[in-house]
This record gives structure tokens, C-alpha cells and sequence, in this order.
């Protein structure tokens, strides 16, 4: 069962879709870790969720404090599942839910928040349904910083698997990463920004 860590909606469960649809929401021991991380940055900010799934991560972000959060995802099931939970959370006036193809570009996100956002999570899948791997944060983390959706002092949190991979555009840089088992979160802003 998930449920949210910390802040106003402490403890309310998340609503999950069925193992066998595939969307692994992040363990409640990553979420914590990285929400120690960016605590100072949370409060009031505007908060894009790519690659949403059930929606927990961007939850988590407005039950702590974001202002708003965009919650993106191209498979209705997630997205149903993602408005349901908004709805049940009570925060249907702070959230976006919207169907895209992300690798497709981010431009567009620009409507939903014209200053950029904040904070950008993205936990893309790491298989496909034959379980291949797809390598989709590289390419995404291009997008961000190509169609330039952060704000002022925007950052960008990746979430991806140990063997993929991560190259860092141009003008962005590293500044933080952490292990997970499988998994590694990369922390990434543009290299002017400190």
C-alpha cells in the first residue's frame, strides 16, 4: 500500500493500479530520501511530474507544500488513476493531469506554467513489456533543456536505472546523485545556475 510520507496529507493512501499493468511507483525509502533532499526548495514551487504514473511523487510534492503540480503520462489507466487521486487527496485546484508523449518534446508544457517549473521529476520506465531495456532519461533530459521548461533556478530530478546511462546536455551539469540498489537519482541544473 502506498501512502504519502509527510506534510498535510500525511498517511493518506495512494490508490494503485494492478502489478500485472506494469508501473512500479518509486519505494517509499527513495521518495523519503529525495524529498530530505530538496525540502528547502519544495514550499510554493511549481512542480512537473513526467512520467507520472499513479502520481505519487508530484502527491508527495503538494501535500508538502508545492504550489502546483503537473502530473504528465501517456497510459489512460495511469491517468484515471492519477486524477483519482488527486480528487481523492483533495487537491484538484493545485493539479494538472495531462495525457502527452513525452520523448514526442515538452514545449507545450510551457502553457501550464509559462515561468517554468521549479522542479522537475521524471522516472520513466526502465522496460518495456518484453523487458527490454529503453533508456528514455537521456533523451528526455535533452527535451527539458532544449524547450527550456525551468524556471529561474529550475532543477531536474532523474530517476533511472544503474545501466542506463545518463548523458548531461550541454550547460547543464551533475551536482548530485544517489544509490539505490538498482536504481540511481541524479540531481541536474543548468551549470549557471547555483
Amino acid at each position: 500500500m502506498i501512502r504519502i510520507i509527510a506534510g498535510s496529507r500525511r498517511s493518506r493512501r495512494v490508490l494503485s493500479l494492478p502489478m500485472s499493468h506494469h508501473v512500479k511507483p518509486i519505494s517509499a525509502r527513495m521518495r523519503k530520501s529525495v524529498f530530505d533532499i530538496i525540502r528547502p526548495h519544495i514550499t510554493g514551487s511549481l512542480f512537473l511530474d513526467l512520467y507520472a504514473g499513479v502520481g505519487v511523487v508530484g502527491l508527495e510534492a503538494l501535500s508538502r507544500g508545492a504550489q502546483k503540480a503537473v502530473f504528465v503520462d501517456k497510459d489512460p489507466q495511469c491517468l484515471k488513476m492519477i486524477q483519482k487521486n488527486v480528487e481523492n487527496l483533495g487537491f484538484k485546484e493545485d493539479a494538472k493531469v495531462v495525457k502527452g508523449d513525452i520523448l514526442k518534446g515538452l514545449v507545450w508544457l510551457k502553457y501550464y506554467s509559462p515561468q517554468g517549473y521549479d522542479i522537475v521529476y521524471m522516472g520513466p520506465p526502465y522496460r518495456d513489456q518484453e523487458n527490454n531495456p529503453l533508456f528514455y532519461s537521456s533523451k528526455t533530459l535533452e527535451l527539458v533543456a532544449k524547450d527550456e521548461i525551468l524556471s529561474e533556478y529550475g532543477f531536474v530530478i532523474v530517476q533511472h536505472h544503474k545501466k542506463e546511462p545518463l548523458e548531461i546536455p550541454q550547460n547543464f551539469e551533475l551536482y548530485r546523485s544517489q544509490n539505490y540498489g538498482d536504481t540511481v537519482i541524479d540531481f541536474v541544473r543548468p551549470a549557471n545556475k547555483k
